[in-house]
């Protein structure tokens, strides 16, 4: 599994980034987070507003911190 946290690297991005990687921990599932920083990759995915989350090349969420529950609901 792939996770990737889109944005420009805000406090909002990180934020979203460390819920991730805490989700894909308490989970105990091989996945991989990735941070991309790129404007032309951002907008490759439909993007206008960051921070967003993309679970295997599908975006999930958009414009806003998810909870790392809800992370969790979305990687089972």
């Amino acid at each position: 599994m792939v996770i990737k946290v889109l944005g420009s690297g805000c406090m909002n991005c990180r934020k979203l980034e460390e819920n991730a990687k805490e989700a894909v921990k308490e989970l105990g599932i091989d996945a991989k987070v990735e941070k991309v920083e790129n404007f032309k990759d951002i907008l490759a995915y439909g993007v206008m507003k960051t921070p967003a989350l993309v679970v295997n090349d599908k975006v999930q969420v958009m414009g806003r911190v998810a909870a790392i529950e809800e992370i969790k609901k979305l990687l089972v």
